[in-house]
């Protein structure tokens, strides 16, 4: 890919009768269980039609003829790409760069307050990238490109971080402007016109890899965290789930770290591990 500097339809039912595919209710309430135990994810009823507009694809993948037979073989114990696969139909990726801008404007004061000594900076819902290269332009920009900042991306979709480690986006994203796109961008021409694709400079801050917040031992992720971004993910989860991941992520973090969450979170009844301190960031107790 050539670059150079850069400028600046699914069923209306499930069930319905010229449905593809027959989506029982004891389909979907298996799809229920079975994504709730893997990944956390609490489906309700009303998400039955996105939830066949999503595996049916699978379906014609694989050539099963139905969810029934598709569903017994993840139960008998399918490999586990191809329960990858399934969750990776069943995570949603809504992300852009800069997204609740309010949080990167406070970051900047976070990491100068903290640029004494080395950084470990948690994004665990990485999705296309977007949000880890808005954080990499936030650290370069505060503290330069050679700041001791380690910055971890994971995602438990395999699928979208596949295409975050590629870094080539349209030119027309939103929340760059002109003066991002030319520092931290550069511009596809030729058949690439259009694209622009992130700077090895700034890629190479960004460690992306696959981790499922639903796994119990936590101990792979390194060192403790002194900022923590978990924006629109616990939206998913109920308040159970909530709970233990919270738990898991208050161990993870460093005393007086930060935790951003997503603009319609709020944590209130786990006062015990976390305070607000912020508009959405909370302060690790």
């Amino acid at each position: 890919m050539t670059f150079a500097t850069a400028t600046a339809a699914s069923p209306s039912s499930a069930t319905a009768g010229d449905a593809e595919f027959e989506m029982t209710g004891a389909d979907f309430e298996r799809i229920r269980v079975l994504i709730h135990q893997r990944a956390g994810i609490s489906l309700h009823s009303g998400k039955q039609a996105m939830v066949y507009s999503r595996l049916s694809r699978r379906l014609r993948e694989t050539g099963e003829r139905s969810f029934s037979a598709y569903l017994s073989g993840l139960e008998r114990g399918a490999d586990e790409s191809e329960w990858q696969q399934f969750v990776n139909c069943l995570t949603t990726n809504l992300t852009a760069f800069f997204r609740e801008e309010h949080h990167f404007h406070a970051l900047v004061d976070d990491l100068k307050a903290r640029a004494a000594r080395p950084l470990r900076i948690w994004c665990n819902a990485a999705s296309t990238g977007e949000e880890p290269y808005s954080l990499a332009m936030t650290v370069v920009e505060t503290l330069g490109p050679s700041a001791p900042v380690k910055l971890l991306c994971t995602d438990i979709d395999t699928s979208v971080l596949e295409q975050a480690r590629r870094g080539v986006y349209g030119a027309d994203s939103r929340g760059l402007d002109a003066g991002r796109l030319k520092r931290h961008f550069l511009r596809g021409s030729g058949p690439n016109t259009g694209f622009i694709r992130v700077r090895p400079e700034l890629s190479r801050l960004v460690e992306l890899r696959p981790f499922n917040l639903m796994n119990t031992s936590w101990q792979g992720l390194g060192e403790a965290f002194d900022l923590v971004f978990c924006r629109n993910v616990m939206i998913y989860f109920d308040a159970p789930t909530q709970r233990r991941v919270l738990e898991r992520m208050h161990a993870a973090m460093k005393p007086g770290s930060l935790l951003y969450v997503g603009h319609s979170e709020n944590f209130s009844d786990a006062r015990d591990l976390f305070r607000l301190r912020g508009k959405t960031i909370y302060e690790r107790v």
